[in-house]
């Protein structure tokens, strides 16, 4: 394997997932928020709050929509340039993404699909069911795919038979930390970027004074309430990793706290187990990303207890045009905090694909380096515009504002013939 190959597939490897990483934060924290928003229209009635409900809920998705079809890439790029990996570890790391498919393209793709087509023709508590079960099935995809990943960060409950390996405890594959206190810190996360989102849409249509003062006063104000405290959990479940990250990879550790005396042991202990070669990651990547991560949830925590503050003062909340502006410009740094915690996660486990079992060089698809080129190039090129056209359909469907809402509009045959008042 030819290290070009070998750069060509890693680096095609993060920007396909860092890509599906930015639909999958959006997602999770939106789909939260609007099953809440549905919950409380359906308990009181109130107009505003269904009307929210489906402002956001379109939001959500577009952005769903155009996702799935990263996710879908995703699945086949293991087969097509990680083939070792499939045959050393795949009948146990193989498990979680099955799961995951099962979950998110039967389940919750069914759950969405009567949802968005179940206005006014279902029962409101029918129709209120379908987004939680939407959103659970979301948390249980976030879920399986965790347990992939913390497989291959910290393999446990498995066993070696003819020289790959086989599943021989599914409790310890569950209930692996590497994927337990990950999976609340990105559901945490998700959320933050869900309440950034919503309240920099809201100050946008505030500082371009909009007639829909109520609807939008009322969203900034559940984007910080949703934001802090997400902000502060999503910083308690980053910090419990710590621990055991430091029991199950020293050296990302060792790295990011810049401890070189630790890394030459580290080292000289895995070349003795190992043999000659290169064993550590590289601290450089790891201490930026873990440093942009830090430095962006620093900002925002910043700015959500500042308007924590300020949200309670409607003038404020309407006419105070420099904070609208911040909150506008803070809309990508939850994006930037969930993609600079992947890179710290992801490289910090380098060079190996299952951390102490697996080298990377050892996991990719004997393909010409030219053959990897040539995909490299149509993912990124796919993904690019996937990911342009998604932010320009968000754009201007948030800038539209509620009344170009399509989602949840009153069709044509039931304005002749209302609904009895059971339904909606």
């Amino acid at each position: 394997m030819s290290s070009e190959t070998l750069d060509l597939a890693r680096l095609q490897f993060a920007i396909t997932a860092g890509a599906h990483f930015l639909f999958v934060a959006l997602t999770l924290g939106l789909v939260t928020i609007v099953a809440c928003l549905q919950t409380r229209a359906t308990l009181t009635h109130s107009p505003i709050h269904w009307r929210m409900t489906r402002f956001w809920g379109q939001l959500y998705v577009i952005n769903y929509a155009v996702g799935i079809v990263t996710g879908i890439v995703m699945e086949f790029q293991f087969g097509m340039n990680w083939s070792g990996l499939g045959h050393f570890a795949g009948n146990v790391f193989g498990a979680g993404l099955a799961m995951e498919t099962l979950v998110a393209f039967f389940l919750e793709s069914t759950f969405l699909g009567l949802w968005i087509f179940g206005w006014h023709r279902l029962n409101r508590w029918v129709h209120l069911a379908l987004i939680w079960g939407i959103t659970l099935t979301a948390y249980a995809s976030a879920y399986w795919i965790l347990v992939t990943n913390g497989f291959l960060q910290n393999p446990v409950g498995y066993r070696v038979e003819d020289g790959s390996l086989v599943l021989a405890d599914l409790n310890a594959l569950l209930t692996n930390h590497s994927a337990i206190l990950p999976f609340f810190h990105i559901l945490c996360g998700a959320l933050v970027t869900g309440a950034f989102v919503m309240a920099g849409v809201s100050a946008f249509h505030l500082l371009r004074r909009t007639t829909e003062q109520e609807f939008f006063v009322r969203s900034l104000r559940i984007g910080v309430a949703v934001g802090l405290p997400a902000l502060i959990f999503t910083a308690s479940f980053g910090g419990m990793q710590f621990a055991p990250m430091g029991e199950s990879q020293p050296a990302k550790l060792a790295s990011y706290v810049g401890d070189q005396q630790e890394l030459d042991r580290l080292e000289g202990e895995l070349i003795g187990q190992f043999g000659p070669g290169e064993h550590l990651p590289p601290q450089e990547w790891v201490q930026t990303s873990a440093t942009l991560m830090l430095a962006s949830f620093g900002l925002m925590l910043m700015l959500s207890f500042g308007s924590a503050l300020l949200m309670w003062f409607r003038p404020v909340v309407l006419r105070f045009r420099l904070w609208h502006v911040l909150l506008i410009a803070a809309i990508p740094m939850p994006f930037v905090a969930m993609l600079a915690g992947w890179v710290f996660r992801e490289v910090g486990r380098q060079p190996w694909v299952v951390y102490g079992l697996l080298r990377v060089e050892e996991a990719v698809s004997p393909i010409s380096s030219g053959a990897m080129r040539g995909s490299l190039i149509v993912f990124s090129v796919l993904f690019g515009l996937l990911v342009l056209v998604n932010y320009w359909l968000l754009a201007r469907q948030a800038a539209r504002g509620p009344d170009a809402v399509t989602l949840g509009s009153v069709p044509a045959e039931t304005r002749r013939n209302p609904l009895p008042p059971a339904t909606f």
